[in-house]
């Protein structure tokens, strides 16, 4: 998900022994018996940018929300090892045809009983063009997905786009309904990791009045998750968002806190300042300036560890100094003006590494020698010999600053300013922040194609896979490629890759992929993310999974 968010022995992609140490830093105020089980927590947030359906939210303030008031059909240990949640069972014996079995006698907080209809159901709303729907394309390996999808779907070699002008069925042909707890799903090719991603929030069940009035329910939806959101007030919009304990939950998830409020800011700095007064209680986005006081200010009340997220700066395909061959030296300049060690270092005080690819290094495939990622290195005198290159094909027209696009809630400015200081030093163009108050607000522009200028982004892996980090960012018609990049080739072998018959085939394709990506540069890999979280005096334990996501539902508080 974008964030402010798996061997043939069925392909599950692990993660590395990296991620799975160190969850906790220090702990203080004795062991879960000192702690209050119906004790609200208060956590750091902003606005989501769209109502909250599951598969309407890939954003982090918003997935955060999403994520705890429903459950699928599989969740994810704090490891990242899939787990069955609403699955009773989940087979195949070709990769291709799946057998799925929902556990039955759960219910939506409504009373409403969630079946194996619910799930087709809701996978179908998900899936139609006509809902608008930003996780569709997380459907498009069930057969029959295109038949109800009129969003983009592949390039020819020429890099023409062809799209469905409209979709020619409303349900997908590969969902068939066995009975009330069975689930027969087809997908359009063998892939051995599929049921892995089905913990997703693109994938969890909705009850039938999301599916009448979608808007409306997105306002206060009725989920099947370890909370629900409170009587009164729940979402008072660009202030907070309150969420209860859902007593009648029993899945791998369950509250040990009696909820959540999560407080919207527009700045770290003051969710900083309330923290230390103990008027928050968590948060996972720390000011700049405090990345090298947040240890020594919350001694025994911190936690940090490599993670599943990485940052980039999109660059704009529609900005014409960025086409053609001039826009591909241009890009490959910028990047080698980048001095990633030294903004990790000085910036982040440690707590980011300079990224070697598009991926993370937590996860099982990851490689830090893919050819071409040398572009990523600090070369301030190859960046000035490209752009020169680049300029006498096509001058650089400009006439204001580069801007580059960043919600200000999230402690971004001062590495903005230290990556626009080494263009300005490096390649003598200007270039400042473009400052938003909510990452909303970047979303819908990259959505709109008007930002004309570079776009800080991140992703937040949303199941442990490298795909996951190419895929839904990358891919023609893809979730979260706003600016509509195409690459054939590229898609060609993600294909492939999901079709292998083993991890490391998998892993090899997807690493060719990227390959491609290092080549063309339509993003800037910055860095991933060894991330730090805090907690007040309220707060007697609180850790981190394995994608960096805050674990709400264990937060012990006094």
């Amino acid at each position: 998900m974008l964030f402010s968010r798996t061997s043939k022995a069925l392909g599950i992609v692990a993660i590395t022994v990296l991620a799975l140490t160190g969850c906790v830093a220090g702990t203080k105020g004795g062991g879960q018996a000192s702690s209050d089980p119906n004790k609200i927590i208060t956590a750091y947030s902003n606005e989501p940018q769209n109502p909250l359906l599951p598969a309407n939210t890939n954003e982090n303030f918003g997935s955060r929300v999403v994520e705890l008031l429903f459950e699928g059909l599989r969740a994810y240990d704090p490891n990242g090892k899939p787990v069955n949640a609403l699955a009773e069972s989940i087979e195949t014996t070709d990769a291709q045809n799946w057998t799925i079995k929902v556990k039955k006698g759960t219910k939506f907080t409504n009373g409403e009983e969630v079946t194996a209809k619910t799930f087709i159901d809701s996978w179908n709303f998900a899936a139609l063009s006509a809902n608008l729907q930003v996780n569709s394309s997380f459907f498009e390996s069930i057969e029959g997905y295109d038949a109800v999808s009129a969003v983009q779907r592949s390039a020819d070699a020429s890099g023409k786009i062809t799209t469905n002008p409209a979709p020619a069925a409303q349900t997908m042909s590969g969902l068939v309904l066995k009975d009330d707890s069975t689930i027969a799903v087809k997908l359009a090719q063998p892939e051995a990791d599929w049921s892995v991603r089905l913990g997703y929030s693109a994938f969890y069940p909705l009850p039938s009045e999301a599916l009448k009035d979608p808007k409306a329910y997105g306002e206060y939806p009725v989920g099947n998750g370890p909370y629900k959101m409170a009587e009164e007030g729940a979402w008072v919009h660009d202030e907070s968002i309150s969420l209860v304990r859902n007593d009648l939950y029993d899945g791998p998830r369950k509250a040990k806190n009696g909820g959540v409020t999560f407080k919207f800011y527009a700045d770290p700095g003051p969710a900083y300042t309330d923290l230390q007064a103990d008027n928050l209680d968590v948060s996972d986005v720390l000011p700049s300036n405090a990345l090298k006081t947040y240890q020594s200010d919350f001694q025994g009340r911190n936690a940090a560890k490599p993670i599943a997220i990485n940052a980039t700066l999109i660059v704009p395909p529609y900005n014409a100094n960025f086409q053609g061959e001039a826009g591909r030296l241009r890009r490959q300049a910028l990047s080698y003006a980048i001095n990633r060690e030294e903004i990790c270092q000085v910036v982040f005080n440690g707590t980011r590494t300079p990224a070697t690819e598009f991926t993370a290094p937590v996860l099982d495939g990851y490689s830090d020698k893919i050819p071409g990622n040398e572009v990523l290195k600090f070369d301030p005198a190859k960046a000035k010999d490209l752009w020169a290159r680049a300029e006498k094909i096509r001058p650089y027209s400009a006439s204001k600053p580069l801007q580059i696009a960043s919600n200000s809630d999230g402690g971004n400015k001062e590495w903005i300013d230290a990556v626009a200081n080494g263009f300005k030093n490096n390649l003598g163009i200007e270039s400042e922040i473009q400052p938003f108050a909510r990452f909303a607000e970047v979303l819908d522009l990259r959505a709109s194609q008007s930002l004309q200028g570079l776009t800080r982004t991140a992703w937040q892996g949303d199941y442990p896979s490298l795909y996951n980090f190419l895929g839904p960012v990358w891919k023609t018609g893809a979730s979260a490629n706003y600016e509509k990049f195409s690459y054939p080739e590229f898609d060609k072998l993600l294909q492939e890759g999901l079709g292998a018959k083993d991890t490391s085939e998998a892993n090899a394709k997807f690493n060719r992929a990227q390959e491609l990506l290092l080549k063309e540069l339509p993003g800037l890999p910055l860095w991933y993310n060894n991330h730090p979280i805090v907690w007040s005096n309220n707060v007697v334990l609180a850790e981190t999974g394995w994608n960096g996501a805050v674990l709400y539902y264990h937060i012990l508080a006094k």
